[in-house]
């Protein structure tokens, strides 16, 4: 797999030979990547944004992308999974740089091994974090938060919850809060459901906070409802959108990559016994999955480069960061279906990878911004609207 990023050398080709050999078991007994996480955390990967003088890897935006589409390539439930915990790390990175320590405790956390989960997906919440089911109510030393968080991912694992509640305790200025909860906070209940299509070593089980106290400086952001975040918090698009794009890239460029690979040692009869890759139904297959890649690689290098770089991305900035994460995400699903044409029936066999990747890539829709989202925020800008 080649990259226009220099490759970060925290994922050595044994570990990533490791974590592939352990995907198709995890994924079989819906069973946590611990092994995995491991391993990683082990080389550094977890910290990887971290600076260098606090004790991480100090590796950019652009780099950690790439090393997330690498990793997706040989296990995208464990790529996924950890870009959960990445994305926070990198915005509390680019705080520090810009000369704000007040997240400094969490890096310190992350290079002490510590893992950091998401807590925004709640049942019925359309809105991802503009709004909140969840409540936080303000008393002495902080807050009590009291939800139902669903889709959080490293369930088995977490020691820092990010999470989001409403504080209504004015009712004529609703709050946004958000805030970190330790896993070991009385009140914190992991509740094990979770048994889906794909990426099922994510292990991302429902969480119910009880009447959880956070105190005070666990709580990094403040906001009015309807008004936007603060610069952590704003902080984390930059981070999780572009990485999802390229954790669904690399998934896709495995599954394709998997199919070439069978279409060039698949004989058929009605060629005398040559392989199969010289059917041109076949070669206009890998043709139109290769100009898929093209595309969307080449958007999601341009991003990160961009932004990695300071580039001023001006009032398209949301608009691309919302389109790196839908055309990864599409484009793999896109690419995958074209896979399994290029290799045949034998790809719906579940000792066959391409089964198990065909099932991962459908979870690409569902994170967000929904596509729904995207389009609306999208046309909206281009129409002049927003």
């Amino acid at each position: 797999m080649t990259t226009t990023s220099p490759a970060p050398t925290l994922l050595t080709e044994d570990l990533l030979a490791r974590v592939h050999a352990r995907a198709g078991d995890y994924d079989r007994e819906n069973r946590f990547f611990h092994e995995d996480l491991d391993d990683l955390r082990d080389a550094g990967h977890l910290r990887a944004p971290v600076p260098a003088e606090l004790g991480g890897g100090d590796l950019t935006l652009d780099q950690v992308a790439h090393a997330q589409r690498r990793l997706a390539y040989y296990a995208p439930s464990t790529a996924l999974a950890t870009t959960m915990h990445l994305y926070w790390v990198g915005s509390a990175a680019d705080r520090h740089r810009a000369g704000d320590t007040s997240l400094d405790w969490l890096l310190d956390d992350v290079v002490a091994g510590k893992v950091i989960a998401a807590g925004h997906g709640e049942p019925g919440n359309d809105t991802a974090i503009d709004d909140a089911r969840t409540t936080a109510t303000p008393v002495d030393g902080g807050y009590r938060i009291t939800g139902h968080k669903i889709f959080t991912s490293l369930a088995p694992v977490w020691d820092w919850l990010g999470v989001h509640a409403r504080d209504d305790s004015d009712p004529d200025r609703p709050r946004i809060v958000h805030a970190f909860v330790a896993r070991d906070a009385a009140g914190v209940r992991t509740e094990e459901t979770w048994d889906t299509l794909g990426v099922r070593a994510t292990a991302s089980h429902d969480t119910h906070l009880t009447d959880v106290f956070v105190p005070t400086e666990r709580v990094v952001d403040v906001h009015d409802l309807g008004a936007g975040p603060g610069p952590y918090v704003a902080g984390v698009f930059p981070w999780v959108l572009p990485l999802l794009g390229n954790v669904y890239y690399g998934a896709g460029r495995r599954a394709v990559d998997v199919a070439l690979e069978q279409a060039r040692s698949r004989t058929a009869l009605s060629l005398g016994g040559a392989p199969v890759a010289e059917k041109p139904f076949v070669q206009y297959h890998a043709a139109e999955a290769e100009l898929l890649l093209e595309g969307v690689g080449a958007q999601l290098d341009r991003l990160t480069a961009d932004l990695t770089a300071g580039v001023d991305l001006g009032d398209r900035t949301l608009l691309k960061l919302f389109a790196a994460k839908e055309n990864g995400t599409r484009v793999a699903r896109s690419v995958t279906d074209l896979a399994l044409e290029i290799a045949g029936a034998s790809s719906i066999s579940r000792r066959n990878e391409l089964e198990r990747l065909y099932r991962d890539v459908r979870a690409g829709s569902f994170h967000p911004p929904n596509s729904d989202t995207v389009r609306d925020l999208i046309g909206k800008t281009v129409l002049g609207l927003v």
